[in-house]
């Protein structure tokens, strides 16, 4: 398993070991024992899938409010995306950054999110599949957002306001400095 080291050291970004055949490859998405050799003790109970039929195609940023704050494992089953996580902990030294990473069913990254973070991707290719794990149920009651194009995050984006297909409800959230503390 390959671990590329980011700038948030509660962030995870590895990469799975492929076995390699005439036939393609194999991997295992999930191994509970490898994922706490890296730290990631969480028992995951929901898997979300999503498919973006256009690149170009924002989702994010999302999180949920404690006490159904979630962790998250994402992966990419096809095409490929910028992932951007933003740090929603008000203690931390952080708190308001940013990290992207591009992630693909190419490369095979698997992105570990701990609680405190809000969540989002701008898809790549088309037809992209995103899949996660989650630590906590849904719970629209304590669902909450950012812009994805909130100003002040200096996110650099593969698209601009004007080209990105967002969701009416994401278009929607607020922008950082407007949100009440969370975590």
């Amino acid at each position: 398993m390959q671990i590329i080291e980011l700038p948030f050291p509660e962030l995870i970004l590895f990469t799975p070991k492929r076995f390699f055949d005439s036939r393609g490859f194999f991997t295992e998405l999930f191994n509970a024992e490898k994922l706490a050799s890296l730290g990631i003790k969480e028992t995951f109970v929901q898997d979300n899938f999503s498919l973006s039929e256009r690149a170009g195609t924002v989702r994010g940023f999302h999180f949920q409010a404690p006490p159904y704050a979630q962790a998250k494992l994402v992966h990419v089953g096809h095409g490929s995306i910028l992932d951007v996580v933003i740090d929603l902990r008000r203690s931390s030294p952080t708190y308001g950054q940013h990290v992207a990473v591009q992630m693909s069913a190419v490369n095979g990254r698997q992105l570990y999110i701990p609680e405190g973070f809000a969540h989002g991707f701008c898809t790549l290719a088309p037809n992209t599949e995103v899949v996660y794990k989650v630590s906590s149920y849904y719970a629209p009651e304590a669902e909450g957002g950012i812009r994805w194009s909130d100003p002040d995050l200096k996110i650099d984006w593969p698209v601009g306001n004007e080209d990105a297909i967002v969701s009416e409800k994401d278009a929607k959230l607020p922008l950082l400095k407007d949100l009440a503390p969370v975590f």
